[in-house]
């Protein structure tokens, strides 16, 4: 009998170890229950009933792990991130849910075909080959209203209401959740000026910073769009959320900026995952406030 498995540079990995290792990395809170309320307290219902949820990706650089299980079905506790997403969205008022999905589909249907979702209906769009991030909108039938999107592994306390408030209130035709979040440069950065000298070029030094900080607005993978958007999708083809934004640009399309500073874990790498799950834990323990989301009014 065979035993399926992850190869790496230190040899193959069974699968067994595989979950051996990852149900260590969870319940940290003794009984591995997620308390939903005390993170996401209680927040007024949506004016959108639409969601579409991006979950077909590979998640490679979350492996071994994602070599067993789709990177939504990650578990916090005993849920997975997925199905935090949906009972977020629900408690938001939303109850038609698309998931977009594709890598080890049958896994997320399994989860979801047995499992109490009386409040919201879920239907599943299946992309046979990879179609980006913003592609497989073109697959989702019935966007004739403002609708959120958003991907399967976003791990935030983020009020909906509050972003689709926002969006309207704009104009927007997109409006993306933005969170600020800190690089660390780990080298000294010169600033150079060029001259010209007798006709070769030299370099001056205007600033030497010692490792700084660069902060940037990054994407939360959240979005509120208008169904007009899905007209600069093409069809047939993979086309990623930043090749949206530039299409709407180019056409003059009013896109907005959300800046939240609340709860919000990127889970790209193994580290980013585990101390995601160890910093919602606490924060589900403590029921304490966090800080709300505020806006700004510039276009991106």
């Amino acid at each position: 009998m065979s035993v399926q498995g992850y190869g790496n540079d230190n040899g193959y990995q069974p699968r067994t170890e595989i979950l051996d290792e990852l149900t260590q990395k969870i319940g940290s809170n003794g009984s591995g229950e997620v308390h939903l309320a005390a993170v996401n307290k209680a927040k007024p219902p949506t004016t959108v009933s639409k969601a579409v949820v991006l979950a077909g990706g590979r998640g490679t650089r979350l492996a071994p792990y994602t070599s067993i299980l789709p990177k939504p079905l990650m578990p916090v506790g005993d849920r997975s991130i997925l199905e935090l997403v949906v009972d977020q969205l629900e408690l938001a008022g939303i109850s038609d849910i698309t998931f977009c999905v594709g890598y080890l589909s049958h896994l997320i249907r399994a989860v979801f075909d047995h499992r109490d979702n009386e409040g919201v209906e879920i239907d599943y769009v299946h992309e046979h080959e990879a179609m980006g991030t913003a592609g497989p909108l073109r697959l989702v039938g019935d966007l004739d209203e403002t609708f959120i999107a958003m991907n399967g592994d976003v791990l935030t306390n983020l009020d909906y209401a509050e972003l689709v408030r926002y969006h309207r209130q704009h104009g927007n035709v997109l409006t993306i959740a933005t969170h600020d979040r800190r690089i660390k440069i780990d080298y000294g950065v010169l600033h150079l000026q060029q001259l010209g000298v007798n006709g070769h070029a030299q370099h001056r030094i205007t600033e030497f910073q010692e490792k700084p900080e660069i902060v940037s607005s990054v994407s939360m993978g959240v979005y509120v769009m208008e169904p007009s958007v899905i007209d600069f999708v093409p069809e047939g083809q993979a086309f990623d959320l930043p090749d949206l934004v530039q299409a709407l640009l180019r056409a003059n399309q009013p896109v907005g900026a959300f800046k939240y500073d609340g709860l919000w874990f990127d889970i790209g790498r193994k580290e980013d995952y585990e101390r995601a799950v160890a910093e919602w834990f606490a924060h589900s323990d403590e029921g304490a406030e966090e800080p709300e989301g505020h806006v700004f009014t510039e276009a991106v």
